[in-house]
């Protein structure tokens, strides 16, 4: 299974029926989170990368009537920083 995440920028409110069909989505198989982020208007979606591709997702969410400016570039992951060395005794 490969993890990948796609960020969509979405333009006005998602209404209650675009919410509905966005959240039926999750029963496609392969598709494992959805995330809003209203402030920023953006939908964030993790899917598995072996069963899906870009393409049907971006097909998927347009489906659900979402109106969708563009395809942002995810972040990449956070780097977990390295252990501080032991002091010398």
């Amino acid at each position: 299974m490969t993890n990948v995440e796609i960020l969509f920028r979405y333009t006005g409110k998602p209404s209650e029926p675009e919410i509905f069909a966005l959240a039926n989505t999750r029963e496609v198989y392969g598709i494992r989170h959805l995330a809003f982020d209203q402030a920023a208007s953006t939908l964030r979606v993790e899917y598995d990368a072996t069963r899906l591709n870009a393409a049907t997702v971006t097909h998927l969410v347009r489906r659900s009537g979402l109106q969708l400016i563009e395809e942002l570039p995810a972040p990449p992951p956070p780097v977990e920083a390295a252990p501080a060395p032991a002091p010398k005794a």
